[in-house]
């Protein structure tokens, strides 16, 4: 596939190669399992500071709780007025309430079964967690999940100038692990096969090479399909600031900057021990056309929605990947 010039097209659209599923060219033997399970390796080993998303920034809210178990712990979140974000365990200190079903009463937050109320303080048997909003997502630290030296913050990827730019965030879970979730980003190969519905003519043109490669990434060709041979070319790039985090990044043609980040979150495990893991995914896009200022302000009510369902769609494939990996792995039956 032609790669486009940097510089915006006035129509973004290209006819692309015309072929049919079966026809395509296998991508097996370029997948190579040692390729991805090195890569793999290699982001598991960078450091997280013990930080995990717990959520989309718009999730914690100032007018009610929210929860969710994150590494086995069960946290609750909330907004003071003035906008900042507190975090702390999920059951109240009195008699093990669930605090994510109380509410927030002027920046307290309030037990609903006897009135007792938290802030962020903290309270004789409740201390409170660090949290960081970066203004996408919320960040909760747990040193004793995380079992690393504690880092001030989390390592947010670079993101394009969120005064031009487009976030939406979509949350999945599965039964997997995170190293799962972040294996499949690591299998750009699949993309065409698994998602033709979204992706057309893919080529993966680098893939790291050696045991301490730099830069650490993958980069793809490819086309974003929109309808029937209509798509838009472009070139992009994956790599792992963290062990549970894979970025893709636009490098050339449409959308320059713009990033999808999969954060992958240890939710626990169920009761028959299967683990769970919420895949929490952040677009943030960003173009120079004209039109984009527009999107943006129609966002709310069009563009995220659209932006969050083409998300789902696709980790409801990449979910039964991950699932599949995790199910293998953990019956000794795992070819990689």
């Amino acid at each position: 596939m032609t790669l486009p010039d940097p510089r915006p097209r006035r129509f973004p659209l290209r006819r692309m190669p015309a072929t049919t599923w079966g026809a395509q060219e296998p991508t097996w033997r370029e997948g190579s399992p040692a390729v991805i399970g090195a890569a793999l390796k290699r982001a598991l080993a960078r450091p997280s500071g013990n930080w995990f998303v717990l959520a989309a920034s718009t999730e914690v809210r100032a007018d009610r709780p929210f929860g969710r178990v994150v590494a086995g712990t069960e946290l609750v979140a909330w907004r003071t007025p003035d906008g900042t974000v507190h975090a702390g365990p999920g059951a109240c200190p009195h008699l093990g309430a669930p605090l994510c079903r109380g509410g927030v009463d002027s920046g307290r937050l309030v037990c609903r079964w006897h009135g007792l109320s938290l802030d962020g303080d903290g309270f004789p048997g409740w201390d409170p967690y660090p949290v960081h909003d970066d203004g996408v997502l919320v960040w909760v630290r747990l040193d004793h999940a995380g079992g690393e030296d504690p880092l001030e913050a989390p390592v947010v990827p670079e993101r394009p100038d969120p005064g031009a730019s487009l976030a939406a965030v979509e949350s999945m879970a599965g039964r997997c692990e995170p190293e799962d979730v972040v294996a499949n980003r690591l299998d750009p190969w699949h993309g065409s096969w698994f998602h033709p519905y979204s992706f057309v003519g893919l080529r993966v043109a680098e893939v790291p090479r050696g045991a301490d490669p730099d830069p650490d990434r993958m980069v793809v060709d490819v086309g974003f399909r929109v309808a029937g041979r209509w798509g838009v070319p472009v070139r992009a790039e994956f790599h792992c600031p963290e062990p549970r985090t894979v970025v893709m990044r636009i490098i050339e043609g449409e959308g320059l900057g713009s990033v999808v980040e999969t954060h992958a979150t240890p939710l626990g495990v169920d009761g028959r021990g299967v683990a769970r893991t919420a895949v929490i995914e952040a677009t943030v896009a960003s173009s120079e056309r004209t039109g984009f200022a527009i999107a943006r302000k129609v966002a709310g009510a069009v563009v995220r929605p659209a932006m969050r369902m083409t998300a789902r769609r696709l980790w409801k494939d990449d979910l039964a990947y991950a699932e599949r990996r995790y199910l293998l792995r953990s019956t000794g039956r795992w070819p990689g």
